[in-house]
């Protein structure tokens, strides 16, 4: 790679533009270690883009994402924004601007971070543009929508194009992890739909003969990933229960807090942890940016692949190295009972 490698910077509401920073400016040193050169470009987003430009997400902001490599994007905080500004929310804008199809969410216990399951090491490979959520599956308009004030009704779309490339994502995902595809449905209820979703993975695993794969309805696989986590490698799954399994795995890792996350397309990744904007501890200096540093490293490692930068990839390992090095000598902020700040997390982190 012989351009500078130029980051789309979203810095996004309450804790946002502190521990974005933090990820960023780790990002940009490391890569230059490796003999990369990475150019920040911060955008409105937000409801500072709401005060600047009369929209948490201005199109100065979308035309803009086209030019950069990266997308590094911050929470949103759509519940405080004003009621005509709410929907649809700017992560679902986003994703949609970029086709971004796939959610990959890493799950590892760190022998340094109390984990209610210490032996977890999960990658859950979640359908991210369709299923039950209302904001992602139709071409015009809403998923939902009452026929009377009294009921509520949802579309939840399946299709097998959709289906089939996660499901590429996931197992191309398992050749490089231990080998081990986990499909997981609602099939015995939700026969068509996740039914469909079922037997498509269950046809793309055909052209992975030295992947194992199994399967397991979506309630199963709640109580399994308590009660014996080790056995799982990569799971897929659909949108909705994709999300709930994630925050699962998340909290049975260590912390939703802690957790990594990317959204990506076949050219396009956007780094953006899980955690929200808590509006509770912004501003007060005590974030902690773990995830956000995660999302980065995870984002700037499928950069590495897709594009066949050795080089870009071995900074993503450097990023986490260094992440674990500084949660090893003991530095936390006090979400996971340290005393550190922000930004004393953040000099630790750059002096390994």
């Amino acid at each position: 790679m012989d351009h500078t490698l130029r980051f789309a910077v979203l810095q996004g509401d309450g804790i946002g533009p502190e521990v974005v920073p933090v990820a960023v400016d780790a990002a940009v040193a490391v890569l230059a270690e490796h003999g990369v050169r990475a150019q920040p470009e911060v955008l409105p987003f937000g409801s500072s883009a709401i005060d600047s430009d009369g929209a948490p997400l201005p199109e100065r902001t979308l035309s803009a994402l086209d030019t950069h490599d990266l997308w590094v994007v911050g929470p949103h905080d759509s519940a405080s924004y004003p009621a005509e500004l709410r929907y649809p929310p700017p992560g679902a804008v986003l994703r949609s601007r970029g086709g971004l199809y796939a959610n990959l969410r890493p799950a590892r216990a760190d022998v340094n971070i109390p984990a209610l399951a210490p032996d977890i090491d999960v990658l859950i490979v979640r359908e991210n543009s369709e299923g039950l959520y209302a904001d992602r599956n139709m071409a015009v308009g809403s998923g939902e929508f009452m026929p009377t004030p009294d009921v509520a009704m949802a579309v939840g779309v399946i299709t097998r194009a959709a289906t089939e490339r996660i499901a590429v994502r996931a197992f191309d995902a398992a050749e490089q992890r231990r080998r081990h595809v986990t499909i997981v449905h609602k099939a015995n209820v939700l026969r068509l739909t996740t039914g469909l979703f079922r037997d498509v993975c269950l046809e793309v695993a055909q052209r992975y003969p030295d992947v194992t794969v199994d399967q397991q309805h979506v309630d199963a696989m709640a109580a399994l990933l308590v009660r014996r986590p080790a056995d799982f490698d990569v799971i897929v799954t659909e949108n909705l229960f994709g999300d709930v399994l994630s925050d699962l795995a998340a909290e049975l890792s260590g912390s939703l807090g802690l957790a990594a996350s990317i959204n990506c397309s076949d050219d396009t990744v956007m780094a953006q942890a899980v955690h929200g904007a808590a509006p509770d501890i912004a501003g007060r200096g005590v974030a902690d940016p773990i995830a956000m540093v995660g999302s980065v490293a995870l984002a700037l490692d499928w950069y590495g692949r897709r594009y066949g930068d050795d080089r870009v990839r071995a900074a993503a390992c450097e990023l986490d190295a260094a992440v674990a090095a500084t949660v090893a000598a003991g530095i936390a902020t006090p979400d996971l009972g340290g005393t550190a700040t922000t930004a004393e997390f953040a000099e630790r982190l750059r002096q390994h």
